[in-house]
């Protein structure tokens, strides 16, 4: 068994983007030299997202307006602006879009299902931020 350790660093122009990060997974799974195993993808702040969809612009669009919905960004909304912060709706986008992603690790590629792609999504942007990948197999 053999692992490997890589992070991934994003600093976006915008408060909120999608970012497909699939071909960075990719390179650091053939520098590995895993065939078989598990990769798993993870978002290493809180207001960050790594999930796993679609690369389709209009998609994205409806997932920005449909986290609108449910987390608007509204400073006079939330207890947590009460400690100085501004940032609540983004805390409550990442806990909607998900953490982390794992993806098996087959003949030494990514095995995903039809149009399937790794992104990250960034909800309170304009920061240097991280992602950690840890493959491990064989």
């Amino acid at each position: 068994m053999k692992s490997i350790t890589e992070y991934l660093y994003f600093k976006t122009e915008k408060k909120q983007e999608f970012i497909n990060i699939t071909a960075e997974v990719e390179r650091v799974l053939t520098a590995s030299g895993i065939k078989e195993g598990l990769c798993l993808v993870n978002a290493m702040h809180i207001t960050a997202s790594v999930f796993i969809n679609d690369d389709e612009s209009g998609l994205h669009e409806d997932f920005s307006l449909w986290l609108e919905k449910l987390a608007p960004f509204d400073k006079s909304k939330y207890r947590h602006h009460l400690t100085g912060e501004d940032n609540a709706d983004a805390h409550l986008k990442r806990t909607i879009m998900g953490r982390e992603a794992v993806v098996a690790v087959t003949s030494g590629k990514l095995d995903f299902g039809p149009w399937e792609q790794i992104f990250y999504g960034e909800f309170d942007g304009r920061r240097k931020k991280r992602v950690l990948v840890k493959i491990i197999g064989e």
